[in-house]
């Protein structure tokens, strides 16, 4: 059965930004960037990039949680918090945008849930901002104990366990720690928590009808907080029977999922999904200590009940423990004016609340030096070739492309990349040729531009870093062991947003065989044009193999092994398409002479 669902909004695509208003209305320690609706953030009233004295912590993803996270912007916690649409990871624009309005010297750490668009274009926009200079570190978030070991790259779900992780970062940047030892700590505090959600209902987006695949008298173990299916569906039993089960689950020594044993010191978080009354949610409590200290031999030292990471509207409640010491237990103590965490409305309230203004693109570089130059250097001319044989190359095979890929994907590899190729060709007259970072920093503007989906984001990444591999180094002409150290760069961050590595079936099958080969030819003192094209040989061998590998990320993951078998990895075959057609075309031209 389903019915529209009754919801106390106006225009459903105006509730994020409507409830920022109402948000910083009420608290006067809060502001928001002058960016809507495209660019949602929220951030600390009194902080400026230009003055902020000690790490800026931020996080963000999709609206629908609320409070998370801009309810947990104050000081001692969250400096920004980056908004996205209901249920939507933000852009990478709005991240950047709260990243340069709040970072200053001792830089800032990004706290991401791990679901794949939230590594992702918080994963580019870190790559974007050190390219600009900021100092950035990323602590990824995975406490979900509701679900078994996943096969592949998607690992465990964010869920509110993370708001512990603000607060202990929170603390630690305020207590003036260099960006460092709070990243530590962050990641040392993701790693000792845990979480299992019970929902009595699925939530109802704003605009949209309400379903109960619930059915009557059901409740759903281990439910999303954007209400993906959970782990089973049982009849609804007394909360002293689902307080035991979830809390058998986190502290499960078969998934060790959480590093807790009998002796411990823990802290426990009751967190109402959003339509759970508080008297429900304190009756969860109430059975979850005693339960944790005489059957599980825990000492309990702080119990947080409330609703700090919400799923709109759904009926139910989270269970999160954190194994404690003396560190944490002072982080979470520590004062913060965050006003979920919770404190009361403090500070005068303003007659008017002026957005601060965007804050512009910190950039060293001008237009003119950004334009193609009258005459192009020997450095520019191989770029040009490289550039344009690449492209041209990609374009040949968009049939191919989509060929393969409408048997083990969606059937837009082809067309994804064909968009990328063209607006590089479009595009590169007016490339500083002459300056390879800014010409690989400009690839990556190009493809960012046109290019959608997961292929788009993740060349961007690949050209993002390595333009801040490149721009480290002061020397005006790139040596081929630079360039081979950008290759290694480029493919390190779209390991470490993306997930994957080598074996996985992806587009690093290819760079990763060809970065190898390169270093390798290059050590041994093969001139920089046989090394490229024996390296593209490489990743043209490690594409053909993907043939032989069981996928395990992308929408190839659900494809049967057999279907597999009969066609390489349409990504890496683009990748090692485009690289082999810049190797043969640099020698053809530059190969004699080199």
């Amino acid at each position: 059965m389903v019915f529209q669902g009754k919801k106390l909004i106006n225009d459903p695509n105006d509730v994020v930004t409507e409830f920022i208003e109402g948000l910083v209305e009420t608290y006067p320690g809060l502001q928001f960037l002058d960016g809507f609706p495209e660019v949602k953030v929220v951030l600390r009233a009194d902080v400026s990039s230009s003055t902020y004295d000690k790490v800026a912590i931020i996080s963000g993803g999709g609206s629908g949680h609320e409070p998370a996270h801009a309810g947990f912007v104050g000081e001692g916690m969250l400096t920004a918090a980056i908004c996205g649409d209901v249920f939507a990871s933000p852009p990478v624009d709005s991240i950047l945008a709260g990243i340069r309005a709040v970072t200053g010297p001792m830089g800032c750490l990004l706290i991401v849930k791990n679901y794949t668009g939230d590594r992702l274009n918080f994963g580019l926009a870190a790559e974007q901002a050190k390219s600009e200079g900021y100092k950035v570190e990323t602590v990824i978030v995975g406490d979900d104990c509701a679900l078994p070991p996943t096969r592949g790259i998607a690992g465990r779900r964010g869920l509110a366990g993370t708001i512990l992780v603000h607060k202990v970062a929170g603390a630690a940047a305020a207590a003036g720690l260099s960006l460092a030892d709070v990243a530590t700590e962050a990641k040392c505090a993701s790693e000792m928590v845990g979480t299992m959600g019970v929902a009595l209902s699925v939530c109802t987006l704003p605009g949209q009808v309400t379903s109960d695949r619930l059915g009557p008298g059901k409740m759903e173990l281990g439910l999303g907080i954007h209400g993906e299916p959970g782990a089973a569906v049982a009849d609804i039993q007394p909360v002293d029977v689902v307080v035991s089960h979830v809390l058998d689950q986190i502290l499960s020594p078969e998934t060790n999922y959480v590093p807790i044993t009998r002796g411990n010191r823990v802290v426990l978080m009751i967190n109402g999904l959003g339509a759970t009354p508080m008297m429900e949610l304190m009756i969860a409590s109430g059975k979850a200590v005693p339960k944790l200290q005489l059957e599980h031999g825990l000492a309990v030292d702080r119990v947080y009940t409330g609703s700090f990471m919400t799923s709109l509207d759904m009926a139910g409640f989270s269970i999160t423990i954190m194994r404690a010491d003396e560190t944490i237990l002072q982080r979470l103590d520590a004062a913060t004016k965050a006003p979920y965490w919770p404190v009361g409305v403090a500070g005068n309230h303003p007659p008017a609340k002026i957005p601060v203004p965007m804050p512009p693109s910190r950039s060293t570089k001008s237009d003119e030096s950004l334009s193609r130059p009258p005459q192009l250097n020997q450095q520019g001319q191989i770029l040009e070739v490289a550039i344009e044989a690449a492209a041209n190359a990609v374009i040949d095979l968009m049939d191919s492309l989509n060929d393969w890929d409408s048997k083990v994907g969606d059937g837009d590899c082809g067309s994804t990349m064909y968009r990328g190729a063209t607006a590089i060709l479009e595009d590169i007259k007016n490339y500083p040729l002459n300056d390879a970072a800014e010409t690989v920093n400009e690839l990556g503007s190009s493809i960012r531009r046109v290019m959608g989906g997961t292929s788009g984001i993740i060349y961007t990444i690949f050209f993002k870093a390595a333009y801040a591999q490149l721009t480290a180094s002061s020397q005006s002409v790139v040596t081929a062991k630079q360039w081979a150290e950008a290759l290694e760069a480029s493919i390190a961050a779209v390991s470490k947003y993306g997930g994957a590595s080598a074996g996985y079936r992806t587009l690093l099958d290819a760079l990763i065989p060809a970065s190898v080969m390169l270093q390798e030819r290059l050590n041994a003192g093969d001139d920089p044009c046989t090394a490229f094209v024996l390296s593209s040989e490489a990743a043209w061998n490690g594409a053909e193999s993907t043939k032989h590998m069981q996928a395990q990320a992308g929408r190839s993951a659900y494809i049967s092994g057999e279907i597999l078998a009969s066609v390489p990895d349409p990504g890496a075959m683009a990748a090692a398409t485009w690289y082999r057609a810049a190797a043969v075309a640099v020698k053809e031209k530059y190969g004699a002479s080199s």
